[in-house]
């Protein structure tokens, strides 16, 4: 059995919920300043709780703190501890990485940022896995879910050359752009890793299908547009400005709140009850939520109500889901389980078809 070098970063993510699209540099101590939470370290343990269980007899080598060892509940683990680093930078995250020599796997608990730095060091000479807990995580590096990842490491680590690896891009935003920024090795277990972010394809009557939403919505109803390309064509038929990467709330054609955090949703909602929220998907990965849009929250979800769920797609982003499905990554089961089953899915004016949305774990 191998060794897995485990690396957290427990300040990935914390920009979700309050508006910001990234928790880099000057965006965590904005975060903070909005009253952000840290959400890498509960699902850094879902990780690891997964891995233990499946493999507890697996050496594991981490960094003393926040970036490690804080992590690890219960007991039975055989670790080698790494000096502790009162820091969670970009450096320090390299300097780990660095430190761990001779592991088969070094599984991260991050974004896409994080992921750079992993790769930064490793290169494609050590295989890596990555536990989604950014804010944007369109690199293929990434598992589907906490529990997956922790998994799939468990049967990497178990038999490697069985298992195998494949190449992965580590993509991040340049921009508002994604960019491919390198090449990764990862597990080869199919239906585990996330994907890529792309772009859509396949055409469709788009621009129709955002007028269509956009007359259809009865006065007085307030609409929550998520980010993306495909929504933007709502915005535009109703003459208002799109946030690319957040969510804007509109009420009869007016623009109430542009890239909105979770705390300003939910205070609209609560002054305008009916409401409509209307979503993408993120081509490449099928996710729904929990990808760039951690602003809406399962309170929101609740304060709009399940029936009043809008999913707009390119036909070409339905004909590519391998498996066909949409996925939602809200924490838990229970938080998702409102959202869950099938929904109409809407690829064009006049069009639609139907997929099953998971919550996934």
């Amino acid at each position: 059995m191998i060794t897995v070098g485990v690396v957290v970063n427990p300040v990935a993510g914390m920009g979700g919920r309050v508006g910001l699209h990234g928790t880099d540099g000057p965006a965590l101590d904005a975060a903070r300043l909005r009253g952000a939470t840290p959400v890498a370290p509960h699902r850094a343990r879902r990780a690891l709780d997964r891995l233990h269980a499946l493999a507890p007899d697996v050496r594991i080598v981490t960094v003393e703190g926040p970036m490690g060892t804080d992590h690890l509940s219960g007991s039975g683990w055989h670790t080698e501890v790494l000096p502790g680093r009162t820091r969670t930078t970009a450096a320090d995250t390299r300097a780990a990485v660095e430190a761990m020599a001779g592991v088969g796997l070094v599984l991260f608990v991050g974004g896409d940022g994080t992921a750079r730095d992993v790769a930064d060091v490793v290169g494609t000479g050590v295989p890596v896995l990555g536990v989604p807990s950014g804010v944007k995580m369109h690199s293929g590096v990434f598992a589907t879910g906490p529990e997956v990842a922790g998994a799939t490491a468990a049967r990497f680590a178990a038999d490697p050359a069985r298992v195998g690896t494949v190449d992965a891009e580590v993509v991040d935003l340049d921009g508002s752009s994604p960019r491919l920024f390198g090449l990764a090795r990862v597990p080869h277990v199919r239906d585990a890793l996330q994907g890529a972010k792309s772009a859509g394809s396949g055409g469709g009557d788009l621009v129709g299908l955002g007028r269509e939403v956009a007359a259809e919505t009865p006065p007085g109803t307030l609409l929550l547009l998520g980010p993306g390309t495909t929504v933007a064509h709502v915005s535009a038929a109703l003459g208002v400005p799109a946030s690319p990467l957040g969510v804007d709330a509109v009420l009869d054609g007016v623009l109430l709140a542009e890239d909105a955090d979770e705390s300003t949703l939910l205070a609209l909602l609560a002054r305008h009850p009916r409401a409509r929220l209307v979503l993408g998907v993120v081509g490449g990965q099928g996710f729904l939520l929990g990808r760039g849009n951690q602003q809406i929250s399962a309170d929101v979800l609740a304060a709009v109500g399940p029936d009043h769920l809008e999913i707009l797609a390119a036909p070409g982003k339905v004909a590519a889901l391998d498996p066909p499905v949409l996925r939602v990554d809200l924490g838990d089961e229970r938080a998702a389980a409102p959202v869950t089953g099938y929904h109409r899915v809407r690829t064009g004016r006049g069009r639609s078809t139907v997929l099953r949305v998971v919550a996934q774990l």
